[in-house]
């Protein structure tokens, strides 16, 4: 939605980019900017900059940026009018709203409310004469009342009509209860979707009922029927009892497969652990961890399907910069059988000797060879020697290098020219990726995101030298006369160009704080250019890029590398001449 300008000018007038970041993320003065730790992917060293100036962030590793509203919808997953709505309450402003958003915020709204009113419906149940096989069933599974109650556990009837009427009487419509995916239809007519399950609220970090899981109770399928993607409910960026774990003081967040394994820890006085949606984890699970902990101790089901889990969630937890280790569960199948056979404090002991990520994947990959026969004695030193040459510690490197050693039969020596190998080879490979991106500076031109193209580089070029200029200098679009976004080759450019111009003409603010109606990933790309941008700014260097532009706009696209460097040189130049 087009929030009027001015409305936006005070709404980031009163929301300092240092204070929104601020409440997420540990800032650092350094001269101008500020500096953490980035909260959209796991670092050790701070890229993450703030400049208060200028009213943006830039995270020079993942390349993120924007303003407070980009900010707002990058952390806490909301869409543009949302982040709006979000810096207005914490400003105490009032939104001016027309009435499409109105209206599709009314309709999340309704969705929230009716998802609510579905929770207490079940959880009632749960206690009437229609509820007691799920009554049984919970304590059989050794679920207290308190717990029940805490997570709102609930009971769906065997009925084909018991929520659907009970939801009506409240006010909602068929429309609503299908958008919340609460029924089926047939023929015509709709119909509870949940029946005879065990049922539990998936309560996003908000504290918004946003789906559910049914559990049968007995062996027939499917064992859980979940929520499918809805207005308010994505599976892929919600973590069962996240709501939670984010309060937990235990210092780590346990990640588990189920939810009944999530509620037993939680009883049982772990009550940081969490679990995905019926999917198996992803990359936004992973980012979503990284905002709540530094460490997190996968503890997935002992069978070779919650093993293969494991491995695949390693490398997605590391790469946001998450320290893993993985319990091993001896004994049990699962952390709820463990819990309730041998207690908490055997299941804190399994939590202290869990072994980091590192001794894991060498388990793993010994498990794979048969070490007696030499051919498979070697083929298991030499992945394992791959996995430790990724190792950034010469500790790590040297320890594990023992281990594999003695496993392997072999002289640390001669394991140690093995990782030495492992090691440079990774390294040629790197670096001939990295001579192929320097030996094409067209292509690497190229934006990150994939959803914006420069199909004519040679113009895009000089459209970025427009826009980084008249950022720093908004007086320079005078001099632009009557060109208009539309002559742009890259439309995003284009856009943003048209929004400048516009607030330069009505006298209003012109920087990167308050461009609207930009996507993420478009907004990052902006904050990166402008980032780039450096030397004086003067006349020259912008009629220098407003000549390129209009020369090159009906032209053919440039492909020669040479052709883009010159222009580049010459741009370079420009800048570096005062007027």
């Amino acid at each position: 939605m087009a929030f009027p300008p001015s409305f936006i000018d005070e709404l980031i007038a009163r929301n300092p980019i240092e204070d929104v970041v601020g409440q997420y993320v540990n800032l650092k003065r350094s001269g101008a900017n500020m500096f953490g730790l980035c909260p959209f992917h796991g670092e050790k060293t701070a890229s993450f900059s703030v400049a208060p100036d200028k009213g943006i962030y830039y995270c020079f590793g993942c390349h993120k940026g924007g303003g407070a509203v980009n900010f707002m919808m990058e952390v806490e997953g909301l869409s543009y009018p949302d982040a709006v709505r979000a810096l207005a309450k914490r400003a105490g402003m009032q939104v001016p709203e027309d009435e499409q958003y109105q209206s599709r915020y009314r309709q999340q709204e309704r969705l929230w409310a009716l998802m609510k009113e579905a929770a207490r419906f079940f959880h009632q149940k749960l206690y009437e004469p229609c509820g007691a096989q799920g009554l049984a069933y919970a304590q059989k599974r050794g679920l207290s009342k308190g717990i029940l109650t805490h997570f709102g556990v609930g009971y769906a009837p065997d009925s084909w009509n018991s929520l659907v009427d009970a939801m009506r009487k409240k006010g909602y419509t068929d429309q609503e209860l299908q958008d919340a995916d609460l029924v089926g239809q047939k023929n015509g007519r709709i119909y509870d979707r949940f029946r005879n399950r065990l049922m539990f609220p998936i309560i996003d970090v908000r504290g918004n009922v946003i789906g559910f899981g049914g559990r049968v109770l007995d062996d027939s399928k499917p064992k859980y029927l979940n929520t499918s993607e809805t207005l308010i409910f994505n599976k892929r960026k919600n973590l069962f009892g996240l709501n939670y774990a984010k309060k937990s003081k235990l210092g780590y967040i346990i990640l588990v497969e189920g939810n009944l394994d999530v509620i037993t820890l939680h009883q049982y006085g772990f009550d940081c652990a969490v679990a995905s949606l019926g999917t198996s984890l992803t990359e936004e699970h992973a980012v979503l961890l990284s905002r709540y902990t530094e460490q997190v101790v996968l503890t997935y089901d002992s069978d070779e399907a919650g093993q293969k889990a494991a491995q695949r969630a390693i490398p997605m937890l590391e790469k946001v910069g998450l320290q893993v280790k993985v319990l091993q569960m001896r004994d049990a199948k699962d952390p709820d059988e463990f819990l309730h056979k041998f207690g908490a404090d055997k299941f804190k002991l399994l939590l202290e000797d869990s072994s980091n990520r590192v001794e894991y994947q060498l388990r793993a990959i010994a498990g794979k060879y048969n070490l007696k026969i030499d051919d498979e004695r070697i083929r298991f030193i030499q992945e394992a020697a791959e996995l430790i040459s990724t190792l950034g510690s010469a500790v790590q490197r040297e320890i594990y290098g023992h281990r594999v050693a003695d496993a392997g039969k072999i002289s640390f020596e001669a394991m140690n020219t093995e990782i030495g190998r492992a090691y440079k080879r990774r390294l040629a490979r790197e670096k001939k990726r990295q001579e192929k991106i320097d030996l094409a500076p067209a292509k690497a031109r190229q934006p990150e995101g994939r959803s914006i193209r420069y199909d004519n580089l040679k113009s895009a070029m000089a459209e970025e030298g427009v826009i980084t200029l008249a950022m720093k200098d908004p007086s320079l679009l005078d001099l632009a006369g009557d060109l208009t976004g539309e002559k742009f080759s890259v439309p995003l450019l284009g856009k943003v160009y048209d929004q400048m111009r516009f607030r330069h003409r009505q006298g209003l603010e012109v920087s990167l704080a308050v461009l609207t109606e930009l996507t993420a990933e478009e907004m990052s790309h902006i904050t990166g250019i402008c980032q780039k941008q450096s030397g004086a700014v003067n006349e020259k260097a912008f009629r220098d890029c407003l000549a390129t532009l209009r020369g090159v706009t009906q032209a053919k696209n440039i492909s020669s590398d040479d052709d883009l460097l010159a222009f580049r040189n010459k741009l370079k130049e420009s800048k570096g001449t005062r007027q």
